[in-house]
This record gives structure tokens, sequence and C-alpha cells, in this order.
């Protein structure tokens, strides 16, 4: 027969296993003096909601199982309603029974949820987060449960251009469209991380209005993000140093750190950045022509150098070539002269007039 201490241990020891299990303690037990004394020497918060999100794994229940039990409730409260009708005297039982069945059949048509493909809910129980729930199809579940629905799919949005600075200190106007989602594991963070303006806190509830909450969100930050990348480059190669990166050379260097900037930022709100691309730039209108002109003066130096290295090239063949095969002997005075006018003729911006010589070479 079991001693009184070996009641009292098996009953402690039960305790405190329930204790670690239920409301989530980490604590060490000292028994001294005849388990008459216990000390918890590290304890962790009681009541504490988890912060992160994870999988709803509580009871569910197939969608059309529970509409199957619902009608059978319907059924057995109609019955009974029939059989008190019908009944000589009052029957408090029958009478109880109906309104039992009724109420549990309406409690019971309050918990069906159906999930699209790349659809979350969040389930809350009286304030307190119970897990996310991914599992497409027609289900039930716990009808005091409060679900807020939420969109995993990917969306678009093409953010305005805005005027920036480039490194240079020169103003431009930049523009970006980036593709965002939800991830799954951010529906916790979407949901209680991201506040919803004044103007708009008793519509949060809506899943239209929370996603435009978290879209608006996406949109301020992107702006953030842009304005920040943009004046880390130079607009282009004419005020940077020669080999940097550049806004309009940097291509899918310039999107990708982007993308990085934007995911950092947007993680608190469990929202991931598939892409994101420059799609405008430019120059601000108020130095746009000055630029423009620098361009245009850019492109006719270069072409000018192109002219004139082409002109002296073929200038050299000419020269050469008289002088190997002996066509005509020319003093330095002369191949001068002929150099210069052919120079001339070849870099003119219109076409030579051509002038005949009837006299001799010097005259």
């Amino acid at each position: 027969m079991p001693s009184v201490f070996d009641i009292r241990h098996i009953f402690l020891h039960f305790f405190v296993k329930k204790l670690q299990k239920y409301l989530e303690v980490q604590c060490f037990i000292l028994y001294l003096c005849d388990i008459k004394m216990i000390s918890i020497l590290t304890l962790k918060t009681l009541t504490t909601m988890k912060n992160s999100n994870y999988t709803y794994d509580g009871w569910k229940l197939n969608g059309f199982v529970a509409l199957i039990i619902n009608l059978a409730l319907v059924g057995v409260a109609a019955w009974l309603f029939v059989e008190l009708v019908n009944s000589d005297e009052f029957g408090g039982l029958l009478f109880a029974g109906v309104w039992v069945a009724v109420i549990a059949a309406i409690i019971m048509a309050c918990g069906y949820k159906m999930l699209e493909p790349n659809e979350a809910r969040v389930l809350l129980f009286f304030g307190n987060y119970r897990g996310t729930f991914y599992e497409t199809g027609f289900w039930w579940i716990n009808p005091f449960m409060s679900a807020k629905k939420l969109s995993l799919r990917a969306r678009n949005l093409n953010v305005d251009p805005i005027k920036v600075n480039d490194k240079a200190g020169n103003p431009i106007l930049i523009g970006l469209v980036l593709v965002w989602k939800i991830k799954n594991e951010g529906a916790y963070k979407a949901v209680f991380e991201i506040d919803a303006p004044a103007e708009v806190g008793a519509m949060a509830t809506s899943s239209t209005t929370r996603m435009n909450i978290l879209e608006n969100f996406v949109a301020v930050q992107s702006d953030s993000a842009l304005r920040q990348v943009a004046g880390m480059y130079a607009y282009d190669e004419n005020s940077n140093a020669e080999g940097e990166l550049t806004l309009r050379s940097g291509g899918d260097e310039i999107n990708d750190r982007l993308t990085d900037e934007l995911n950092e930022r947007l993680a608190m709100a469990g929202i991931e950045v598939i892409e994101a691309r420059i799609n405008y730039l430019a120059y601000a209108p108020e130095i746009a022509a000055a630029m423009l002109r620098r361009q245009q003066a850019d492109a006719i130096i270069s072409a000018r150098e192109k002219i004139v290295e082409g002109a002296v090239s073929m200038v050299k063949i000419a020269l050469e070539r008289l002088s190997t095969e002996d066509v005509v002997e020319l003093d330095e005075e002369r191949k001068a002269a002929m150099v210069s006018n052919l120079l001339v003729v070849l870099c003119a911006d219109e076409a030579a007039q051509p002038v005949v010589n009837t006299g001799t070479l010097h005259n």
C-alpha cells in the first residue's frame, strides 16, 4: 500500500508536468524537507501569447461532415418542436431540448471556413493568437475563434516617378515597379505588426482594408528605399568617375540592390519583394535642357574625334601611296599643303567645292 509520502510525491510530479505542458513554464524544482518546500529557480511567463507565426494544429472537421451534423441538429430541433406541440401537456425537457438543439445549430453554423489556394486565416480565440490556418477547402473549426483573412498572392505596385538627388547632387526623376507578397510565415507580422491609420482604424477588420493598409505600407517604404538607393549612384558617366556603377548603366546590379533594401525594410511586416525594377529615369525638368545640351556636345565631340581619326588615317595612306608608287614627288611644303587641303575636305560639315588648277604645280 503506497505511503502518504508516495501519494504526495506522485501528485506533485503530476502537477509540475501539467504546469510545464499547459502554461509553458520552464523551472527547476528543488525538493527539500520531505517535499514540504518548492523553490522555482527559473520561471518564464505563464500567460504571454506567442509572438511568432505558426500553423494552426487545433481540432478541425471537414466542412461537409460538419454540415451533415448541423443539418441533423436542425432536424432534431424540428422533431422536438413537433413533439412539444403535439403533447397534451407542457414538457419542460422537450422545450429545453428544442432550445439546446437550435442554439447548438446556430453556434455550429458560425464555424465554417472556406480557403482558396494562396489564402490564409489568422485565428484568434478571444484575443489570443492560436495559429494560422493554411489548408485549402471547406472546413469547420471552433466557432468562437475569429479569423482574419489574408491573401498570399503576388501583387504589383507601380511607384510614380519622384524627384531625388543623385550622388553628384543632380535632381533626377526616378520611378519603380515591384512585385510583392506576404510570406507564408509572415501572416502573424502582417496582421499584428502593422497598425492602421486612425481614419481607417474602425474598418481594419475588413480583409480588403487590411490588404490596402499593407499596400500603403509597401508604397511608403518603397519611396524611402528608392530615395536611398538613388542617392548612392550618379545618373550617368558624365557625373561619375570612370568605371563606377551608375543608375543608367547599373541594370541588374541596381535592381538587386533595390530588392535587398526593400526586403530589409519590409521584413517587419512579413512581406517579401519578389522583383523590383527601375521603370523610369530622367533628369528633372529644371536641368533637362542643360543636360541635353551637354549630351549633345559630348556626342558632337565624340563624332568629331572619330572623323578626325579617320581623316588622318586617309591622308597618311594617300601620302604613302604617292611615295611608294612614284606618282609624284612632293617636297615638305607641298605635302603640308596637301595634308591641309585633304583634312579640310574630309572634316568639313559641307561638301567641298572643287577648284581646277590650270597652271603649273607652283602657280
